[in-house]
Parts: C-alpha cells; structure tokens; sequence
C-alpha cells in the first residue's frame, strides 16, 4: 500500500506520520508538498498536524485552499482511505469532508498529554484493529480541538454511527459530547484530535496508535490484495 503524507508551510507532524507508515509497518510511503496537483498514484492519503500556515485566519482555513486539496476531494470520492490528525482534522472540515468545526479549547490554553480515548466504533477501516469499548492511550497536543456540531448534525452522526473515538475519563477540551474523532457517511474519511502517529512504539510511550494504521492496511490489503 502506497501512502501520501500531505506537506504544509507550518505542518510538523508529517515525519511521525512518515515513520509510522515506512518504519513501523514497512508500507510505501511519499511526502506530497502541498502545490502538487496530482495524487492518484496514491491509496492513502495522510493529513498530519501542525500549525498550517500558522493557524493564520483560521485553523485549515488557509491550508483548504491549496492545490493538493482538490484531490484530496477526488481521492475521498474515490473511496481511498483519508485520515487528517489534529490540525488535518481541521482541514477536513474546512474543506466539508467532514462536518463540524474545531473550537478554541474551553480553558483557552494549548495542551499536551497523553489522555485516554474510548473505541465508540470499531467497525471502520480505521477502526478494525481495535476492540469495540477499548481505551486506548494516546497524546493530543492541541489549542483548537473543542468540537461542535448544530444539533441535527450530531443526531445524523449517532444515527450513522459516525463518532469513532470519545474522551474517557477526562474531556480535554470541552468537545461537544466527548468527540475526538468523527468518520464521514461513507465511512473513508476520520477527523481525529489525539495523535495515534505519536503513539507507534514502546519506546516512546506506547503503541496505541499504531492499530490506526494497521486497520487501513488490513482493510486495503482485504479489498485490492485478497480478492
């Protein structure tokens, strides 16, 4: 599998996105500077943290406006995996793959820790390599991770099942219903907050993370390798 780690003027999260993919699971992986037009050679489509054009304006509003965004829409209608941490999270949103938007968090302060998550769905391909309940530990490091939705849209997302991943125990940011990590309709598409490509490896804490990226090789390899 064949994956593409979106590059941004601020992003500082890609080489941990890069490490998971290469070192961890031994999978193709490419950095894509954010002027390219092109990501059709690519199954998977990363969108890493960081501060994207310095968070200038508006968290991802910036970054939504750049070439490589309008194929990340054709790679996301195609049905390839995309998944957006953090500050790709508010990307995602900006550009409407994913509804919602990220809020300042309620105490007005940047946060890093790890915290722990609670696996609402484990039913994607995002998802499968966890069990349904489990919590799992992982760092969020964020000033904009307070979720909010209007109230049809969160009903929609419960009814579609769409929240993936919940606070557990302590809700950092003041996220609407617990939410740290939304699919979209379709089920291609996760926003999360936590970072699961900190999370790879004992040596720096845990490995909770890591199952992230096993699901969606597991369910690519499942769909383009077994059959």
């Amino acid at each position: 599998m064949k994956f593409a780690v979106l590059v941004f003027p601020g992003s500082n999260c890609d080489i941990d996105m890069y490490h998971a993919i290469k070192d961890e699971l031994g999978e193709e992986v490419e950095y894509v500077w954010h002027t390219e037009t092109d990501l059709s050679s690519f199954d998977g489509i990363l969108v890493p943290g960081g501060f994207s054009y310095g968070d200038y304006l508006r968290c991802g509003a910036m970054a939504n406006q750049s070439n490589i965004m309008a194929e990340v829409k054709k790679a996301a209608d195609a049905g390839k995996p995309v998944l957006g941490v953090c500050n790709g999270f508010q990307i995602l949103t900006e550009a409407g793959l994913l509804p919602g938007a990220l809020l300042r968090n309620k105490n007005l302060k940047f946060m890093c820790r790890t915290i722990q998550l609670k696996v609402e769905n484990n039913n994607t391909l995002f998802t499968n390599q966890y069990e349904q309940g489990q919590i799992i530990n992982i760092p969020i490091a964020h000033g904009e991770g307070n979720y909010y939705c209007d109230e049809e849209t969160l009903q929609k997302l419960k009814d579609n099942n769409q929240i993936v991943f919940t606070y557990s125990g302590e809700n950092p940011n003041g996220s609407l219903e617990d939410i740290a990590g939304i699919v979209n309709e379709r089920g291609n598409v996760l926003g999360m907050m936590p970072h699961p490509e900190r999370a790879v490896d004992a040596l720096v804490g845990g490995a909770d993370g890591l199952a992230v990226f096993k699901s969606i090789v597991k369910q690519w390899r499942e769909n383009h390798v077994n059959n």
